[in-house]
């Protein structure tokens, strides 16, 4: 049992075995929090299965976890379905539809050349059976990569946070449903090539306020987090800095924040949560950030590039980091704890 979080530390079940629920996300329903992520149990160098299906945990203290099994498994008899093993299905995202009870789940697909793809999924429960409804979405006719997911408290209307591939970030109107775009979108951080690209967009909001926490486009080479505010979905968004100022080297604590979770009773506490996915690597090995961007410099001028040197990525053993927010003014600090509590945060 534990009675803690303990980031880049393994974290295990309740059965023993290593949490698989990467790049994923946290809902609470009814005094029961639901993580849900990419299963890279066989994700193993030199293979071809990227995610094997997408697993969920229930807990009612976000410390121990019970494995629910795969919510959405793979389809293994044939090749060209999205949720083949070898498709590259990314960062799921859930979220529930007030209007229609149902819940919605997009998933980013890379398994079609250099396209990278959107299938849609629905459920009237959180832990399915989902049906496929849309695949091979290009979401206002662009490529779409690394997204988020956000619905509106007041009125339900819901938004999509995506990264459109190598340019920009993309904050598009869903439509009433959730299962498409609806034509209305704004354009956000337009930059000219990796690993300046924004990506891994993850949405909050705090005080009426609205944030956007991103990372650089670098693999799995974790890289330097930056922060951005708006007072609409839609912005404009202001970049505030780097919520990692104590990090020793640029990599935000070498992971990459996948979603940010508001808890529902704990007093302005949000927890920053992360995936460390070269847990192998030290620090000062992490941080590849200015390797990328000369190659990517060099391929824009013309030139051939300075090779980049990627690692054996055995993201099986992949590890988590979550850490709280503290908020100076309006900037939120993540700081390193080796260990921390919920109960250390007052009630509201």
């Amino acid at each position: 049992m534990y009675d803690s979080i303990r980031p880049g530390r393994i974290w295990l079940d309740t059965n023993g075995n290593r949490i698989q629920a990467h790049a994923g996300s946290l809902l609470y329903e009814d005094g029961t929090y639901y993580w849900y992520g990419e299963n890279k149990e066989h994700t193993k160098p030199g293979g071809d299965t990227w995610t094997w299906g997408i697993r969920c945990y229930s807990s009612t203290d976000l410390y121990n976890w019970t494995d629910l099994g795969l919510i959405i498994p793979p389809v293994l008899d044939d090749p060209e379905s999205p949720l083949h093993p070898s498709q590259m299905i990314d960062r799921p995202h859930i979220i529930r539809n007030p209007r229609t009870g149902k819940y919605v789940c997009w998933l980013k697909i890379m398994g079609v050349g250099d396209e990278q793809l959107c299938t849609v999924l629905t459920a009237d429960s959180l832990l399915g059976p989902y049906e496929i409804v849309r695949t091979g979405l290009r979401p206002l006719g662009m490529f779409a990569g690394d997204f988020d997911l956000a619905v509106d408290p007041v009125d339900g209307k819901g938004y999509y946070y995506f990264e459109r591939v190598h340019s920009e970030l993309i904050c598009a109107d869903l439509t009433h449903d959730y299962t498409d775009v609806s034509g209305h979108y704004s354009t956000h951080f337009p930059r000219r090539h990796p690993p300046l690209v924004r990506e891994a967009p993850a949405y909050f909001r705090r005080n009426g306020r609205h944030y956007l926490i991103t990372s650089g486009t670098s693999w799995y080479f974790p890289n330097s987090s930056e922060v951005a505010v708006a007072d609409t979905y839609h912005g404009p968004y202001t970049v505030i800095g780097n919520p990692h100022p104590p990090a020793a080297t640029r990599t935000s604590f070498r992971s990459q924040i996948s979603s940010v979770f508001r808890h529902p009773t704990q007093r302005d506490l949000y927890i920053a949560l992360a995936d460390r996915w070269l847990p192998q690597l030290s620090e000062e090995e992490s941080d590849q950030t200015e390797a990328f961007h000369q190659h990517y410099s060099d391929k824009e001028a013309g030139k051939c590039g300075a090779p980049i040197t990627l690692p054996q990525a055995d993201t099986s053993i992949a590890d988590y980091v979550w850490l709280p927010l503290r908020f100076d003014g309006e900037r939120p600090v993540i700081e390193w704890h080796d260990e921390w509590r919920i109960e250390d945060f007052r009630t509201r």
